[in-house]
């Protein structure tokens, strides 16, 4: 029996997502009446989000399918700091164009998951940028920094952790507390927007947004962080061993993201049904009772559903039957991702890295080196031991392509045109 009378906190609670919350009888009573207005920040370090960015995307996905409004807050402005937030180190300063294009890839995630529009539980997207660029020193330390202490300041756990290992700790960075609170009080402003929404990481940032909204206009905020998710056997989530699983189809393909799902941790599928798709509780519970091998018709359930919400239905039956072509009954390889080349280069001679890059088997030449020399590179399934082997017309094989294959389960076509 859930302890809300809210459907927002009562699907977050029953789905496993919440860890912590600022006040939870009042944020209760606020999802509970009128339209709950909530923010997450991203900022713009990589053109793509990841798989770990998930997490928060789904409560904004919940929160509108309760009948709130989502507010994606693209930190244009925050980036040119960096957030230090569980960081040993700073990070690279971006440009003004890597930022702004980093933006444009960004906002692609979330299209499939929020609704956009003018409407009052229509999700809109702003940048802080628009406001943090346009501040004064002076007009930062009188309005925002008076309010905050130092004392408390260097309690949080990244900025006394790096201290204590005597590591540096940037004025640049100290400084990330006092935007990402003001972007709360910006938004509350402009917006009504009276909930911050992150990971358990960022507990500390929004308890100053919080605090700040109280101090600065008297107003009533509320934070609500979710777990931060590892997998059973205590890996990052989002993580594999051929780099970060990418949201945007051109660095991640619907086929690779399909697999990812499906590779899932026994122990992690029900959990992850809960997290990462739409699927009932009633149904997910019945897919967490199978046992053996029947373990895999929920990881499939979970591949199809997680794909379908991101890429849609149609790439989710594809890249199902791209998997059952490859490891099923007959092994064909008509449903495989495919990457056209020129026959006159493939007659010149290619490199099986370029090849494995061009297929988005790997995200560099380099990369895809390191793969042949873990032994983990083939061609039309015989294994490449030569960095610098070479693809030709020879290795077109009787169905008119090449076959290409990363480890056991990722695998791709070169076709000639």
């Amino acid at each position: 029996m859930s302890q809300f009378k809210s459907e927002f906190l009562t699907t977050l609670e029953e789905r496993g997502f919440t860890k912590q919350i600022t006040h939870p009888e009042a944020l209760d009573e606020y999802c509970a009446s009128g339209t709950p207005i909530a923010y997450i920040g991203f900022d713009a370090t990589a053109d793509s989000l990841h798989v770990g960015s998930l997490l928060q995307i789904m409560m904004l996905r919940h929160l509108q399918k309760s009948g709130g409004k989502p507010i994606v807050l693209m930190g244009g402005g925050t980036t040119k700091i960096g957030d230090p937030t569980d960081k040993e180190k700073s990070r690279p300063l971006l440009t003004n164009e890597q930022i702004n294009a980093n933006i444009a890839g960004i906002r692609k995630a979330f299209e499939p998951f929020l609704t956009f529009g003018d409407g009052p539980t229509d999700a809109i997207i702003v940048n802080n940028a628009d406001w943090l660029d346009r501040l004064g020193y002076i007009e930062v330390l009188r309005e925002i920094g008076v309010h905050f202490t130092i004392n408390t300041m260097v309690k949080q756990d990244t900025v006394a952790r790096r201290l204590a290992n005597e590591q540096p700790y940037t004025f640049l960075e100290f400084n990330y507390l006092l935007l990402q609170s003001y972007d709360f009080l910006e938004l509350f402003r402009r917006h009504d927007c009276r909930l911050q929404l992150g990971g358990s990481d960022q507990w500390g940032n929004i308890l100053g947004g919080v605090d700040l909204v109280h101090k600065a206009d008297g107003g009533e905020a509320y934070g609500l962080t979710a777990h931060l998710i590892t997998t059973a056997s205590g890996g990052k989530m989002g993580k594999t061993a051929d780099g970060a699983v990418w949201l945007n189809a051109d660095r991640r393909s619907p086929y690779e993201y399909w697999q990812f799902w499906r590779n899932t941790e026994d122990a992690d599928v029900g959990r992850f049904l809960r997290l990462f798709t739409d699927l009932t509780i009633e149904e997910i519970e019945r897919l967490e009772g199978l046992e053996g091998a029947e373990i895999n018709s929920a990881k499939i359930a979970l591949a199809n559903a997680a794909t379908t919400l991101l890429h849609g239905a149609d790439a989710a039956a594809e890249a199902e039957r791209a998997a059952q072509a490859v490891f099923g009954a007959g092994n064909s390889d008509e449903a495989l991702p495919t990457a056209e080349v020129s026959r006159a280069s493939l007659d010149d001679g290619i490199l099986v890295a370029a090849a494995f890059t061009e297929a988005g088997l790997s995200q560099s030449n380099g990369e895809a080196r390191r793969l042949i020399k873990q032994g983990a590179a083939r061609v039309n399934d015989i294994v490449v031991s030569d960095q610098n082997a070479v693809l030709t017309s020879a290795d077109i094989s009787d169905n008119g392509s090449i076959k290409l294959s990363a480890g056991k389960k990722r695998h791709a076509l070169i076709k000639p045109v």
